[in-house]
């Protein structure tokens, strides 16, 4: 019997968000509960994001500029650009599913590092395209196994910088050697989700210099995570002129609504929001560190707002251990490696219960 449905859903895996604070309210029976499994923003949303929501929020019963010019010229202005460099999106997810819908035909390769954001290989699968997955070289990127995976097949090239979830970058220096052994017909696509907290690592690449002298780069970027407003899904993608007209023609035509695009321009100008949101980042980060060092647990240096650390034990059981116990973590065995687990960056309070909890059951 024929199939209903397309193929390729036959080998597809979800992608599995973290764990919501609800569901585990439910299950466990708790009412104060910390979410450090999602990578979002202690702090909440941007004052001036919520500010632009409201003051909109009365026109949402018109439809959304479809083609957003107001947003795509305040980032374009932001970065140097043309508002046709710009393409926004319904969260960074709907820019990766727009790149492989835009690039990718049946047989086409498109090589990324075997542990990093899934969406990469599963959009790429979804249109009949062969994701080439590259093992990690010391929880790196292996930029020279990744060249030497260049076939003739090969249409894009993803490098998560910060990788997600491994939380380190990939420096100046080996992006600058990968650039210039990479065919100039071949798209490099920078997901760069955590760019405000790399920046501040001086080996941290910048891309933008990058795609001024080759057109084939997409640059994506987020408001979900240092800008606080994940919950009204916004994301946008930096390239060429050609590229975002193409591009443009798969997107759907209001896929960014109304208070999405206010609330983006609002976090743009908010620096004290951005500014403050890092420097906890880092001083929560510094606590988790000191803890693990001294417990003697193996951790990966993070430029992102979340750490990696190898517990010496199922990520399961401690997953639904902290769970118990009020606190949320991402487990490691989603992407096979089961010691270890990702806690996002909090409050200073809710890192320090991240610690206690976590100490009194390892």
């Amino acid at each position: 019997m024929k199939s209903l449905y397309r193929e390729q859903l036959a080998t597809m895996n979800p992608y599995i968000p973290g764990k919501p604070i609800e569901e585990v309210k439910k299950e466990y029976g708790i009412e104060e509960i910390e979410k450090l499994a999602s990578n979002e923003n202690p702090l909440g949303p941007s004052p001036m994001a919520i500010d632009a929501i409201k003051n909109e929020v009365e026109n949402i019963h018109i439809y959304p500029d479809a083609a957003a010019i107001k947003l795509r010229t305040t980032i374009a202005e932001n970065c140097g650009l043309e508002y046709e460099n710009v393409i926004v999106g319904n969260g960074g997810e709907q820019i990766l599913s727009i790149v492989a819908q835009t690039f990718i035909n049946d047989g086409d390769e498109a090589i990324m590092a075997k542990t990093t954001f899934g969406l990469y290989g599963s959009s790429v699968h979804h249109m009949g395209g062969v994701p080439v997955k590259i093992p990690l070289k010391k929880y790196a990127h292996d930029i020279d196994n990744m060249i030497n995976s260049i076939t003739e097949k090969t249409k894009l090239i993803y490098i998560c910088n910060p990788n997600n979830p491994t939380g380190n970058i990939t420096s100046r220096e080996d992006i600058d050697r990968f650039i210039k052994k990479i065919p100039n017909n071949i798209i490099v696509i920078f997901d760069e989700a955590y760019y405000d907290y790399a920046k501040v690592n001086p080996e941290y690449p910048e891309s933008l210099n990058i795609l001024k002298d080759r057109p084939n780069t997409i640059i994506l970027r987020t408001f979900s995570k240092v800008a606080g407003i994940a919950g009204v899904r916004i994301g946008y993608a930096l390239s060429s002129k050609e590229i975002v007209k193409e591009m443009g023609k798969v997107k759907g035509v209001f896929n960014v609504n109304k208070l999405a695009q206010v609330a983006a321009i609002g976090a743009l100008g908010d620096k004290e929001h951005i500014n403050k949101t890092v420097e906890l980042n880092y001083k929560s980060m510094a606590l988790m560190k000191e803890y693990f060092e001294s417990k003697g647990f193996e951790y990966i240096n993070s430029n992102s707002n979340f750490i990696f650390v190898n517990v010496k034990r199922s990520s399961q059981d401690i997953f639904e251990e902290l769970m118990k116990k009020g606190v949320i973590i991402r487990p490691g065995h989603l992407w096979n490696w089961n010691n270890w687990i990702r806690v996002s960056t909090g409050t200073i309070e809710q890192t320090k219960k991240f610690i206690e909890c976590f100490d009194e059951i390892r």
